[in-house]
């Protein structure tokens, strides 16, 4: 069977790489004035109302290498991705992936962040969660086994390292696991019971840190 061209995984590396090109042009894409003007995780502002920079991180990206590297691997993954659940089932998970590791970024860590690297840790997740539904598949079962390693690898490195947000990285992964069991379940085989947990346990999550913030009380 054709795959169909994964036009929003080639959307998403576009719309990377045109914001890290226009912030380069207007001084680079490491200056904290920049990032903070394009829509970078600051914690004060979210606390304020700018509740979009739980999102907007995905897209900006701090440096070429860390642009390059999560590019490559968005280049790589997205399309694998989006062959198997579609278009718009492969943006939800990386939206709810890239929101759900803001979000435990902005609960556990101070500092300035961005990078798709939280929504990206989430298709990570997505194999992960397809090796537990398909478990006599060895094709699943190969990249969930590879997947759960580079998590791990990742994890370690990011211990040693002082500048990388190991809460939005971890956030990300959950995020991916609970998005996943919500829209990578074949529609022939849903299991309804799994849907609704993993929505329910992703919503009060979410509740809880929004609760704790404060943002729900500005909300509603």
């Amino acid at each position: 069977m054709k795959q169909k061209l994964p036009f929003v995984s080639y959307s998403l590396l576009a719309i990377q790489i045109i914001i890290w090109l226009v912030m380069t042009g207007l001084g680079g894409s490491q200056r904290a004035d920049l990032l903070i003007l394009f829509g970078a995780k600051v914690n004060a502002l979210i606390a304020a109302g700018q509740y979009w920079r739980l999102l907007t991180p995905i897209f900006i990206h701090i440096g070429l290498t860390h642009l390059l590297f999560n590019s490559i691997t968005l280049y790589y993954l997205g399309p694998m991705v989006e062959n198997i659940v579609g278009h718009w089932r492969f943006l939800a998970i990386y939206l709810l992936s890239g929101l759900m590791g803001n979000l435990m970024s902005y609960q556990f860590s101070d500092a300035i962040s961005a990078g798709a690297s939280t929504a990206l840790f989430g298709l990570f997740a997505f194999f992960i969660v397809k090796a537990y539904l398909h478990p006599n598949n060895p094709y699943y079962e190969a990249l969930g086994r590879t997947y759960k390693t580079l998590i791990i690898m990742n994890i370690v490195l990011n211990l040693l390292a002082s500048n990388v947000d190991l809460a939005g990285h971890l956030g990300g992964a959950l995020g991916g696991l609970l998005a996943s069991f919500i829209f990578a379940q074949n529609r022939n085989e849903i299991k309804v019971w799994q849907v609704v947990l993993a929505l329910g346990l992703y919503l009060v999550i979410a509740y809880v840190i929004m609760a704790n913030q404060g943002i729900y009380q500005l909300l509603f």
